[in-house]
C-alpha cells in the first residue's frame, strides 16, 4: 500500500479536498489528507498525506506558511477576495511608498476577525454557509503572526503583490482587506499563490498529471517532514521493542529535544521527545 507525503502544486479552481479525492482514485488509497487548506482561487504548495502518513496531517497543520498575494486597491468585496460580490469602489491615490509603509503595523502578533465566507463553525454552523444565506453573525478576533510582510512588486496603480510568511490561521485575504482598510480606499486579495508549506516548497512540488503518470514514485517518506529534528538511531532490540510498545526508554545523557527515532535498520519508528535522559514517544508512524 502507498505511503507517503506528496507536494502537490494546487490549480486554481480545485478545492484542496478536490485535490485528495483526484489522489484516492490515482493512488488507489483511502486514506489520504491534507495539511492546511487552501481556498479554490489559490494554488501552490499543498501537502498531501497519504496511507500511514496521515498520522504526521497534524504537524504539517501547525506550521508556518509563505504566500504570494495579489492585493487590488479601490474595492471590498464580501468574501474579501475578487471572487465575491463588490460591495463598496473608491478612488485609489495611494504609491507603492505608501503601500510598503502601510504594511508595518500588520507585523508580528496581530488581531484578525475572521472572514464570514469561511469554514469556521459558530454554534455548529459554519460561517460560509450562513453567509451564503444573507447572514452575519459576530466573530471574535483571533491572534494570528505575521513573521514577514513585504512589497515585492507594483503591478499597476491598483495591484500589488505582498510577501508575506505567516501562522497557522492566518486569512490572507483578511490581511489585503486590512490593508486597503488601512490605507483608506479599500483592499480585496485578487491571487493568492502558496510557496512554502510544513517545510516543503515549490521546488518540490508536482501537478496532478505528474502523479497521474508517475504515482507512487512521487511519495516523499514521512520522515521527510521532520528534517529540523536530528536523528536517533536505536542500539539495541530490547530498547526497539520498547519503542515499538509505546514505553518510554532510558537513554542517559541525550540532550533534551525532539528525535526522529530510527530502529537498527534504519525504520523511521517515531517522532520522540528527550526530557532527563528519557525518551517518550509524540507519535508512531510504524506500521502494526
Amino acid at each position: 500500500m502507498p505511503n507517503g507525503i506528496v507536494i502537490i502544486d494546487k490549480p486554481a479552481d480545485w478545492t484542496s479536498m478536490d485535490v485528495c479525492a483526484k489522489l484516492r482514485g490515482i493512488l488507489n488509497e483511502r486514506r489520504i489528507g491534507h495539511g492546511g487548506t487552501l481556498d479554490p482561487m489559490a494554488t501552490g504548495v499543498l501537502p498531501v498525506f497519504v496511507g500511514q502518513a496521515t498520522r504526521a496531517v497534524e504537524f504539517a497543520e501547525n506550521g508556518e506558511k509563505e504566500y504570494l498575494a495579489g492585493l487590488r486597491l479601490g474595492q471590498v468585496t464580501d468574501t474579501e477576495d475578487t471572487s465575491g460580490r463588490v460591495l463598496e469602489t473608491f478612488p485609489v491615490a495611494v504609491t507603492a511608498a505608501d503601500v510598503a509603509a502601510a504594511l508595518e503595523p500588520f507585523r508580528g502578533p496581530i488581531q484578525q476577525i475572521p472572514p464570514m465566507y469561511s469554514a469556521i463553525k459558530i454554534q455548529g454552523k459554519k460561517l460560509y454557509e450562513l453567509a451564503r444565506k444573507g447572514q452575519e453573525v459576530e466573530r471574535k478576533p483571533r491572534s494570528v503572526t505575521i513573521y514577514e510582510l513585504e512589497l515585492v512588486e507594483q503591478v499597476n496603480e491598483t495591484d500589488y503583490v505582498l510577501r508575506c510568511r505567516c501562522s497557522k490561521g492566518t486569512y490572507v485575504r483578511t490581511l489585503c482587506h486590512d490593508i486597503g482598510r488601512a490605507l483608506g480606499c479599500g483592499g480585496a486579495m485578487y491571487s493568492l499563490r502558496r510557496t512554502m508549506a510544513a517545510g516543503f516548497t515549490l521546488d518540490d512540488a508536482v501537478t496532478l498529471e505528474d502523479v497521474q503518470r508517475r504515482g507512487e514514485e512521487l511519495l516523499l517518506p514521512t520522515d521527510s517532514l521532520f528534517q529540523q529534528h536530528p536523528i536517533l538511531l536505536l542500539k539495541s532490540d530490547k530498547l526497539e521493542k520498547r519503542v515499538r510498545c509505546g514505553n518510554p526508554i532510558s537513554l542517559p545523557g541525550t540532550a533534551d529535544g525532539t528525535y526522529r527515532v530510527y530502529s537498527q535498520d534504519r525504520q523511521f519508528l517515531c517522532l520522540s521527545q528527550a526530557r532527563g535522559g528519557t525518551l517518550t514517544s509524540i507519535k508512531n508512524f510504524f506500521g502494526a
